[in-house]
């Protein structure tokens, strides 16, 4: 119904002028309203995740609420009627992030299935960041993964610790990746390690190291996370582990 009145009401602006503005203003604000909260009741509903035990989370949650409070009725107007926000630029910018960490999460499916445990976009404590993909090997190993969609046009590199994208040192880019491995650390009194999935400027088969940050293909994770925990001391970590890191690192959509 949402979409017919939006059609409705913009034959009326154009052919009624200022008075099919007003129609067309309530219509997408309604529009907006029933949107979201249809995507919050969706988001709280149980088992969400689709698998047992603790709430998985779900890949890329909080980029696409993010993208749906950005696209505001006055922005989606503008929007339609062809005119550029910097709204819309942000929401484009992390609908294509939930996309790739929903890709990624994809990728990583067939660690799960070996017993590996994927906890996805992971609320921190304090401030608005989150973690990506928190992962647990059968090993007892933890680690925190960060899929990042760049573009391929570039070539990524990494000299004296510094990650560049092209010409362009990026390496501050890694900065929440290692910031969350530290709370991550802090919370669960572990040694995570940070990985960044990179989706798009890096070839199979390329590993680099920046910042302390190892970064690897996506399509490469199943492979390189299981010869990397090969290489780990095993440490036992119980189902209770899992349940306080679900505990204290909450999922986006139910926090």
């Amino acid at each position: 119904m949402p979409v017919v009145a939006l059609i409705a009401a913009g034959l009326t602006y154009r052919a009624g002028g200022l008075p099919g503005l007003f129609v067309l203003i309530a219509a997408a604000a309604t529009a907006y309203l029933m949107r979201a909260r249809l995507a919050s009741l969706l988001d709280r509903l149980p088992g969400r995740s689709g698998r047992p035990g603790p709430d998985t989370g779900e890949a890329g949650a909080s980029s696409f609420a993010r993208a749906r409070e950005l696209r505001t009725p006055w922005v989606r107007l503008l929007t339609a009627a062809g005119i550029k926000t910097s709204a819309e630029a942000m929401a484009s910018n992390c609908e294509a992030g939930g996309k790739g960490e929903r890709e990624a999460a994809e990728l990583l499916a067939p660690l799960a299935d070996e017993g590996w445990v994927l906890l996805f976009d992971r609320k921190l404590p304090r401030g608005g960041a989150n973690i990506d993909c928190l992962a647990i090997s059968p090993r007892g190993t933890v680690y925190n993964l960060d899929p990042k969609q760049w573009s391929a046009r570039l070539r990524l590199t990494a000299h004296r610790g510094r990650l560049y994208h092209g010409n362009q040192d990026v390496t501050d880019r890694l900065d929440g990746i290692r910031y969350g491995t530290r709370s991550i650390n802090a919370l669960l009194s572990v040694d995570a390690l940070p990985v960044a999935l990179m989706l798009g400027p890096l070839e199979r088969g390329v590993q680099l190291r920046a910042a302390g940050v190892r970064i690897i293909a996506a399509a490469d994770a199943c492979a390189v996370l299981r010869a990397l925990d090969a290489q780990q001391i095993p440490c036992q970590r119980g189902p209770q582990f899992v349940n306080v890191a679900a505990r204290l690192l909450p999922s986006y959509t139910r926090s």
